[in-house]
C-alpha cells in the first residue's frame, strides 16, 4: 500500500568559506551568511523556499563551528541539535552521509533533498513544482533525482548531465555525469539539446543514500554509521570529533553519482528532472555583477552600493563601499569591494582567483582578515 504521506528532510549544506566573495565573506560570515540578493541573507532564502514543502523543524543544516552560531541567529526556527558542525571540512559526500546514516535510524523511507545554501532561485513556484515532483520520484523505489537547469549558454564554469530516454513519470534518464567543459565542448552540449547543468541539488530516500554509500564509499560509510550510531547521546560530540576526520575529502558526485551512473542509464536509477527556475550560482563577484546587471534597467552596466555616487565614461563596474560617496571616471569593467579592514581592486575577468588571496592569508597567518 502507497504510503499517502512521504517525510520530506530538506539538508542544507552550508559549511563553505566563500572565499571567492572576500573580503565580505569571511570564516565567521560566509558567504551563505550575507545578503547578496535582496534583505534575507543567502542561507535564509534557501530555507525560506522551500517552507511550503517542508516544516522548520525538518530542517537539517550541515556547517561548521565558525558558522554556527550566527546560523542560530538568523534561522531560529531550526531545531538546534539539527544543525551540525563539522569538525573539519570533508566535502559533501560525508556531510550528507552523515545526515543519511543519522536519518536512517529514525525513518529509512525518509526522503532527503540536499541543498546548496547560497544559490539564487527566481522562480520559487517552478522551483517548488519541480521539487514536490522529484520527491515522489525519490520515494517511489532506489532512485535518486538531480535537478538539472536547462543551460541558455556554452557556460564552462559548471557541471553537465547528459540525459538519456524519457521515463514514465516525465523524468529523464541519466547517462553521465561530465565536469565542467572547455568552451568547444560546452558549445556542443547546448547545441546537443540534452546536456543540463549539474545544480547540486538531489533527492534521494535514506536507505537509497546509505547503501550507495556503502557500496562505492565503504571505508567512509563506515565510520559514518559509527558516528551517527552515537547522535543524540553524550557520545556524539567526541566521536564526532575524532572520527570525522578520518572520512575521505570527496564530493558526493564522485564518490557516488559518477560511479552509480558507470552502470548505464538502465540500471544506474539515476533521473533528471529538467527545470528552468531562474537558477544561479553565484560563485564570483562577476557572477553576482552579472546576476544583478539582468534586473537592472541601467545602459552603463555599473552597479554601486555607497553613499552617494557620480560615474563619467565608465562602465560594467561593481563597487561596494557603503559608507562612502564613490566617483568612478573613465575605467570600466572593475571590481571594488570595501571593508572597515580590506579593500579588493579586481577586474571581472580576474574575479575568479580572489580565493587566493585567502589562501595567502592563511599561509601568513594573517587571520583577523580572514
Amino acid at each position: 500500500m502507497k504510503k499517502a504521506n512521504i517525510n520530506f528532510i530538506p539538508v542544507i549544506l552550508a559549511g563553505g568559506r566563500g572565499t571567492r566573495f572576500w573580503p565580505l565573506s569571511r570564516k565567521r560570515r560566509a558567504k551563505q551568511l550575507l545578503a547578496l540578493d535582496g534583505t534575507q541573507t543567502m542561507i535564509q532564502q534557501t530555507v525560506h523556499r522551500i517552507l511550503t514543502v517542508a516544516r522548520p523543524n525538518q530542517f537539517w543544516i550541515i556547517t561548521n563551528n565558525d558558522c554556527c552560531g550566527e546560523i542560530y541567529r538568523q534561522l531560529p526556527r531550526v531545531v538546534k541539535k539539527q544543525v551540525i558542525a563539522e569538525p573539519v571540512g570533508r566535502n559533501t559526500a560525508p556531510a550528507i552521509g552523515l545526515a543519511a546514516f543519522i536519518l536512517l535510524r529514525k525513518d529509512p523511507n525518509a526522503v532527503l533533498g540536499l541543498f546548496p545554501s547560497d544559490h539564487v532561485i527566481g522562480d520559487r513556484d517552478a522551483f517548488r513544482k519541480t521539487l514536490k515532483q522529484g520527491i515522489k520520484i525519490a520515494a517511489a523505489g532506489e532512485n535518486i533525482v538531480v535537478l538539472g537547469i536547462r543551460p541558455n549558454r556554452p557556460e564552462t564554469g559548471y557541471g553537465y548531465i547528459e540525459a538519456g530516454g524519457e521515463a514514465s513519470d516525465g523524468s529523464l534518464r541519466v547517462r553521465r555525469f561530465t565536469e565542467k567543459p572547455d568552451s568547444e565542448k560546452a558549445a556542443a552540449f547546448l547545441e546537443a539539446g540534452n546536456y543540463f547543468w549539474n545544480s547540486g541539488m538531489f533527492l534521494w530516500s535514506a536507505r537509497t543514500l546509505s547503501n550507495a554509500l556503502k557500496e562505492h564509499l565503504p571505508k567512509t560509510s563506515v565510520i559514518l554509521k559509527k558516528i551517527a550510531a552515537t547522535y543524540g547521546t553524550s557520545k556524539f560530540a567526541a566521536t564526532f570529533r575524532k572520527l570525522y576526520p578520518k572520512c575521505e575529502n570527496i564530493s558526493v558526485d564522485y564518490a557516488v553519482l559518477e560511479p552509480r551512473s558507470n552502470k548505464g542509464e538502465q540500471h544506474s536509477n539515476i533521473y533528471c528532472l529538467p527545470a528552468n527556475f531562474g537558477w544561479n550560482d553565484l560563485g564570483s563577484w562577476t557572477a553576482l555583477h552579472e546576476h544583478h546587471s539582468t534586473k537592472r534597467t541601467a545602459t552603463d552596466g555599473n552597479l554601486v552600493s555607497s553613499a552617494g555616487i557620480f560615474t563619467l565614461h565608465s562602465e560594467r563596474n561593481y563597487i561596494h563601499a557603503p559608507e562612502k560617496f564613490v566617483a568612478v571616471i573613465g575605467v570600466s569593467g572593475l571590481v571594488i569591494v570595501e571593508t572597515h579592514d580590506a579593500l579588493l581592486i579586481t577586474t571581472q575577468e580576474r574575479a575568479q582567483d580572489v580565493g587566493k588571496i585567502v589562501k595567502h592569508l592563511d599561509e601568513k597567518k594573517l587571520h583577523k582578515l580572514t
